[in-house]
């Protein structure tokens, strides 16, 4: 399978947008249809309720855009800033009925994009001055992977592979149908040249004994699963000592507790799979006030 593009992830977002609204929507919005006469505008204020890294303005400012009726957007605070409660984010002008309907879903993407940002800039602040970089995973919610994975890169993290397709990362499994770290670092090699792949091969090592091997057959990138950090000292010393060009990554029992002696070991990169599996949504409201004609 080729590496996707970026027409291909644009695609996908406005895929997911329109899955959200119809989710919302389905049929018709029964109770605004009910109670608001036709033409009727309003302002929504979008405002923080609490204290984080925004992320999601340019996701809403989409949604209200898709609309068949004109919406004046006004941002405050751009994507990746941050906010006290209390602050207004943004405001947006036109139909209430438009208001009304994208209410939920704008909030729905923007609290969980801006938990997602504050999250991830507590683990960078916590390894700032080391050389390490905070990774995203694959633990994402199912479609929401493009935002999710943006409101990362807005929190300050460095984003993994986005899939399948776009970085040949050899786990544990592979290894073990392949029959060993050499012989899945080969093979890996050797479909990347067949089939004239642009992409990185990464293997996971599971002890000092698999990450010389694996150092050995040189893939550009180790990641070393579950060792305690004295462990993973002893680790990227034996790495660097006989290949330095290798990028080293850890995971495994990473949390804002232990980041910092994870960072302290000389890695070049920490994935947290916490970043998006175990999102607390940031507190945003949306105040829909009707424009006195």
């Amino acid at each position: 399978m080729p590496v996707k593009t970026s027409s291909h992830h644009a695609q996908t977002e406005s895929e997911a947008i329109l899955l959200a609204m119809l989710e919302d929507i389905f049929t018709g919005d029964i109770t605004t249809d009910a109670t608001v006469p036709s033409g009727h505008r309003s302002t929504g204020i979008i405002r923080a309720k609490s204290d984080g890294v925004i992320a999601g303005v340019r996701v809403a400012k989409l949604i209200f855009a898709s609309s068949k009726f004109k919406m004046q957007f006004k941002t405050f605070f751009q994507d990746g800033s941050s906010v006290r409660a209390g602050d207004v984010i943004a405001e947006v002008q036109g139909s209430t009925s438009v208001l009304l309907q994208c209410e939920r879903t704008v909030l729905n993407f923007m609290q969980r994009m801006s938990g997602i940002a504050t999250r991830t800039r507590e683990f960078t602040e916590a390894v700032e001055g080391t050389q390490a970089k905070i990774l995203d995973t694959r633990k994402t919610a199912p479609a929401l992977r493009l935002f999710d994975k943006e409101a990362v890169k807005l929190g300050g993290g460095t984003n993994h592979r986005f899939g399948l397709y776009d970085l040949m990362l050899i786990k544990d499994n592979h290894v073990d149908a392949a029959g060993g770290i050499s012989e899945a670092i080969a093979q890996g090699k050797a479909y990347r040249k067949k089939k004239n792949l642009k992409v990185r091969i990464e293997v996971e090592v599971r002890s000092l004994g698999e990450l010389r091997e694996a150092v050995a057959a040189t893939p550009e990138i180790i990641l070393i699963d579950n060792f305690s950090p004295a462990e993973l000292r002893k680790a990227v010393a034996t790495a660097r000592s006989i290949n330095p060009q290798i990028l080293l990554e850890a995971s495994g029992g990473v949390n804002l507790k232990t980041v910092r002696r994870i960072a302290e070991t000389g890695v070049d990169f920490i994935s947290v799979g916490e970043l998006t599996h175990s999102v607390t949504a940031m507190d945003i409201s949306m105040k829909i006030i009707p424009l006195v004609k």
